[in-house]
């Protein structure tokens, strides 16, 4: 199986402050690949530079192939990235942001409503499709995130503290999505919670003071 997310030696200066230091990642379709460490790691910053919101000083990355700074636009159409503090349009319903989304993404007619409908119930999220997110708590909004990241089923999945804020249930339910996903993606998943690399993920990448 090949290697679908492909990081070599990422690194990132902030003026005199080296905050990711030589990183390398590799995550095959399939594999649940979690990225562990204590606040101020450099793990968010390893995230963003992986998901091209972030140019890298040096090294590169790859997903599904293609070079996140040279074929930018290709990438991010392989990749589901759900960041720490996910951007979401707080005036619409989660039913009308999803669907927008799924459309956004490349998907159509009954496939969108499909996938839409599928991660309403799958997140429980079917109770508060008609709500206006900016109503929503926090745990509800970042489950309305997650689904936006994952609805178009992407060979990479970089996931930021995906379970950030959820109750034990709902935790659950998150987890039980994600394991499901791994039938046609890679996931990269960065958490500081050792229960949550013990439950979900396959192989570990510790990062401390910006090394791993």
């Amino acid at each position: 199986v090949s290697m679908v997310l492909r990081a070599e030696h990422l690194v990132k200066k902030y003026k005199t402050r080296t905050v990711v230091n030589d990183v390398s990642v590799h995550v095959k379709q399939g594999e649940i690949v979690g990225l562990l460490g204590p606040n101020g790691a450099g793990k968010t910053t390893c995230m963003r530079m992986l998901s091209g919101y972030l140019p890298a000083d040096a090294g590169s990355a790859k997903i599904a192939g293609f070079d996140i700074n040279h074929y930018a636009l290709q990438a991010k159409f392989n990749l589901g990235y759900l960041a720490e503090h996910a951007p979401i349009y707080k005036a619409h319903s989660v039913l009308y942001y999803l669907n927008f989304i799924a459309r956004a993404r490349g998907l159509k007619g009954l496939q969108a409503n499909n996938a839409v409908d599928d991660l309403l119930l799958k997140l429980s999220l079917d109770t508060i499709a008609f709500q206006p997110i900016s109503t929503l708590s926090k745990g509800s909004a970042r489950r309305v995130a997650l689904a936006a990241a994952v609805i178009h089923k992407p060979p990479v999945l970089v996931l930021d503290e995906p379970t950030d804020g959820l109750d034990p249930i709902q935790k659950k339910h998150v987890r039980n999505l994600i394991v499901e996903l791994t039938k046609s993606s890679a996931v990269l998943m960065c958490t500081h919670q050792i229960d949550e690399v013990v439950a979900m993920c396959q192989r570990t990448v510790i990062m401390a003071n910006g090394c791993k």
